[in-house]
């Protein structure tokens, strides 16, 4: 919600979108978000031809630092519980991205993951229609 990034989700999802499970989870901006779902990955890609998707998993070989997003990218990622299936990986070795971490670690929350490759994304391309500096409620800053 903060970066007004548009939210893709492919079946199935890991998760519930009742109101129930949104309320639980705090999302009460939910219904401000820009949310597209698709019934699987392949009608996600004959409604999306041509882009640029980055994979990002724990089974790619390069880091998400060492790629150059563009403004209209799209970043996947997966179920917290599975990731993104090999499937699908296989036959996109090219664009599959990593967030470097210890060995032995199964992987970071997935928010902290899109938070960490999207802000990357967005740092990369100027942080587009974003706010860059902030302000003090009651004070000044001393210049």
């Amino acid at each position: 919600m903060a970066t007004k990034t548009a939210l893709h989700l492919i079946e199935p999802l890991g998760f519930r979108l009742d109101e129930k499970s949104l309320k639980r989870a705090g999302m009460d901006y939910w219904s401000a978000l820009e949310v597209y779902r698709y019934m699987n990955y392949r009608e996600f890609c004959e409604k999306h031809p041509g882009i640029k998707l980055w994979m990002a998993t724990t089974k790619a070989r390069r880091a998400y630092t060492d790629v150059e997003f563009g403004p209209d990218d799209y970043i996947m990622f997966g179920k917290e519980s599975a990731g993104i299936p090999e499937e699908i990986l296989v036959d996109h070795s090219e664009s599959c991205i990593r967030i470097p971490m210890l060995s032995g670690v199964r992987s970071l929350n997935l928010s902290n993951s899109v938070a960490v490759v999207l802000y990357e994304a967005l740092r990369q391309n100027g942080f587009p229609h974003m706010e860059r500096e902030g302000s003090l409620h009651r004070l000044r800053w001393s210049d």
